[in-house]
């Protein structure tokens, strides 16, 4: 088996595969499921800092950005696209599929989307139903600042859709202070469970737009209306994966009884920067660091698939390449979740600083090293 060091789907633990092993019951008739799931929601809205419902959907990550956009777009509806990197882009393709009107608003992957900057185009250009924004671009690691952001967003009438599902649990989300309307997030991320589930927690806002709408949702699977009354009801709109949120369950009170969640990430993040840097390797971004995902820039002389395949071979460790234009041409450290750990973070970069000077790169520093330097002892 591999150790998973990739940014998602992230390593799982124990308690979580064990309690995807507990008995099932038929969740379309047995209403302890109903509650367990009500529960299980309303307990990732606390940890979300929302008072608004929240809803576990069957399928990816992806489902909720689809879901999304389907329950808000009305054939003919503008919708602002915030794009400064790949998952960012693709938010279009979502919105065309329902009709909608995309206006990509296109700016350097390298950095975060500058709210001032944000704010001058939007004094020209602000008659937008809603408007799309990624949290953290995983293929380029980029941080999107969504506390600035979506309030300003929210100023000109314009909600909110963010997908957070890169990094929500390592980066903070406070939902309600952000004014977001519809917040998307994954199991499979920072999360630690396996991959399979979606869940969005919606507005007052939101669900008036939704139910207000001329047009029909062009969707069922992908309709956020068909949860209505759900427990009111005790009745949900298609068989729901049982093992899959018994799993997440455990995983959300995994997050909830870990105090240094946060802060932990930010130190490991950190330390992995610095240790690239110092050794010589050049990060990708300018600026905006997630601290759940690191990406660096291949080294000339070798090549994306050298590096992985060696770390695998090597080392049982599984990094990533990249998508897109950036494919082959970085590598991505996941320290996000489960992953979030100084033994796993120190074993992988010790195994990363071997492949890479087996590669024939000469290395300023050693990765372990200075990764240990940094998160264990007093920075330079």
């Amino acid at each position: 088996m591999y150790k998973i060091m990739t940014p998602g789907p992230t390593q799982v633990k124990e308690n979580v595969r064990l309690a995807r092993a507990e008995e099932c019951t038929n969740p379309d008739l047995d209403e302890t499921f109903v509650e367990f799931y009500r529960e299980t929601c309303q307990l990732i809205s606390r940890l979300l800092h929302t008072e608004h419902e929240t809803l576990i959907l069957g399928g990816e990550g992806i489902l909720g950005l689809e879901a999304a956009c389907a329950s808000l777009t009305e054939p003919g509806d503008r919708v602002l696209v915030l794009d400064n990197g790949i998952f960012g882009k693709g938010f279009a393709d979502f919105v065309s599929l329902y009709g909608g009107v995309p206006r990509l608003y296109t700016v350097n992957g390298k950095k975060p989307i500058d709210p001032e900057r944000l704010e001058a185009f939007l004094e020209k250009d602000h008659d937008y139903k809603y408007a799309t924004l990624v949290h953290c671009d995983t293929p380029s690691g980029v941080l999107n600042d969504i506390s600035a952001l979506c309030p300003l967003l929210s100023r000109y009438g314009i909600l909110t859709v963010v997908d957070s599902v890169s990094a929500m649990f390592g980066e903070e989300v406070r939902a309600d202070e952000a004014q977001i309307d519809i917040l998307c997030g994954g199991s499979q991320k920072a999360v630690s469970a396996p991959p399979g589930l979606t869940f969005v927690t919606i507005s007052d806002r939101a669900r008036q737009v939704m139910a207000e709408r001329k047009a029909p949702i062009a969707s069922f699977y992908a309709n956020l209306r068909v949860f209505e009354n759900y427990y009111q009801e005790k009745w949900f709109p298609y068989t729901m994966p049982i093992s899959d949120i018994y799993g997440l369950r455990a995983a959300m009170e995994n997050i909830a009884g870990d105090t240094d969640l946060l802060a932990r990430h930010a130190r490991i993040g950190e330390a992995c920067r610095r240790a690239l840097r110092d050794a010589g390797l050049k990060l990708h971004l300018e600026s905006g660091f997630s601290n759940t995902v690191t990406v660096f820039e291949v080294p000339e002389q070798i090549s994306a698939s050298d590096i992985l395949q060696r770390m695998r071979e090597a080392h049982g460790i599984l990094l990533a390449g990249s998508l897109g234009s950036l494919d082959g041409q970085v590598i991505r450290i996941g320290h996000m979740g489960s992953n979030a750990n100084e033994a796993d973070m120190r074993e992988t970069m010790e195994a990363l600083d071997d492949v890479l000077r087996s590669l024939g790169i000469l290395l300023k520093e050693n990765l372990g090293e200075r990764f240990c330097h940094y998160l264990c002892g007093s920075p330079e």
